[in-house]
């Protein structure tokens, strides 16, 4: 059973490197974003719904990316497949 726990360990330093490196990068995206729509909306304060509507889009496609690490993350914590496989193995 100690390949279990070798599974274990790498399952959760694994989901937390997920979680780690794949916010990163829509954090900047959404700072870069904001900073871009603001701009826009100081130099043209006429269309700023339509800047805003188009922001919030945006952003809600750059999060899906933290969210599907998220989704990964929890996978390999509660629902890891490797787990199930190890323990087929040592009982048949």
């Amino acid at each position: 059973m100690e390949s279990i726990n070798i599974i274990a360990q790498i399952s959760i330093v694994t989901a937390g490197i997920t979680i780690g490196l794949g916010s990163i990068g829509p954090a900047i995206g959404e700072a870069i974003a904001l900073a871009r729509a603001l701009g826009a909306i100081a130099q043209q304060p006429d269309e700023s719904n339509t800047i805003t509507r188009t922001l919030f889009v945006g952003l809600a496609m750059v999060e899906s990316t933290a969210i599907y690490c998220f989704v990964i993350s929890i996978i390999l914590i509660f629902a890891n497949p490797f787990w199930n496989h190890v323990i087929e193995t040592a009982g048949g």
